[in-house]
């Protein structure tokens, strides 16, 4: 699937979910919701792709594995709290989608804990 397969289909349920909004605002937010999972269903190969070819540097460049799934896990973080964001301001609910971009926030707070944690090691280290 090519990006402009993708931006047509993306183009088409926009048409639907806009005409439809109107009359059936329950089935226009399903609409949305499905056309990102499909979108996302699209692109996951070209996400594990991307992933594989990151994990074979970090591991060609000797770097602590940790440090790479952090990131990872960082990325996939923001990337689910967006999603759901987008899928709550949709749906009129602004309130609910500022608070799963502050829980995405303090989520990614907590997983770079050990990086934050390896700096500051370091950082003593280096101290006198």
């Amino acid at each position: 699937m090519n990006i402009l397969q993708i931006v047509a289909i993306s183009l088409v349920a926009t048409l639907l979910i806009v005409t439809i909004r109107a009359d059936r605002p329950e089935i226009s937010i399903m609409l949305s919701l499905a056309t990102g999972i499909l979108i996302f269903i699209f692109i996951i190969d070209k996400v594990v792709f991307v992933i594989d070819v990151l994990k074979d540097l970090s591991i060609r460049a000797d770097l602590d594995f940790i440090y790479f799934t952090t990131i990872l896990k960082i990325i996939g973080i923001a990337y689910i709290c967006e999603f759901g964001s987008q899928i709550a301001k949709d749906a009129g609910e602004g309130s609910i989608a500022t608070k799963i971009e502050l829980a995405g926030k303090v989520m990614i707070l907590v997983v770079s804990i050990p990086i934050l944690l390896s700096l500051l090691e370091l950082i003593l280290k280096i101290m006198p």
